[in-house]
């Protein structure tokens, strides 16, 4: 038998927590259940009150409102009756959409683009982003050059739920 003493050397993680131990295998069992009692709780609350919209969550939600054309991204209700500020918010997430998959270089659209895209009168647009605006549902990026809009995290749920409303996952 070697009289050298054999480590077990661990390392764990879970989410962000992250820690190495090394020691006998009875400290090692006692160190990863600490970790576990420790850093699991705290983080499975912290997944219960976080909100993250993956490209595929926002595709899988709007696929059937949602169209990516040679064009750029459109909003494509079919029969589904939209209000101005639902048409507003959906082009802005097609958007977002668009941006993230590489279809285009920002997931911001100006009053003039969005009204260029919709045909929504521009007026109209102006009233219903200052409306999300002050939800927060949408912020504005001001440049030198120009005002652009982006849909916030808090608005694509807003979103959601008023979609699910009018039963928008026809299938």
């Amino acid at each position: 038998m070697n009289s050298e003493t054999l480590n077990l050397q661990v390392t764990i993680s879970y989410g962000q927590a992250r820690a190495e131990f090394s020691g006998d295998p009875q400290q090692i069992s006692l160190f990863i259940t600490e970790f576990l009692l420790k850093n699991v709780p705290e983080i499975e609350l912290a997944h219960e009150i976080t909100v993250r919209f993956s490209t595929k969550d926002l595709i899988e939600k709007f696929k059937d409102l949602i169209k990516i054309t040679p064009e750029g991204p459109r909003v494509w209700p079919g029969e589904l009756k939209l209000s101005d500020k639902e048409i507003v918010s959906l082009q802005l997430v097609a958007s977002r959409i668009s941006f993230e998959t590489g279809g285009q270089d920002n997931n911001a659209l100006s009053i003039q683009e969005i009204q260029t895209i919709t045909s929504l009168n521009g007026k109209s647009i102006s009233s219903r982003l200052s409306e999300v605006s002050k939800l927060g549902y949408v912020e504005k990026d001001q440049s030198q050059n120009s005002v652009k809009f982006r849909i916030t995290t808090q608005g694509i749920d807003w979103l959601i739920k008023t979609l699910s409303k009018k039963s928008f996952n026809r299938r």
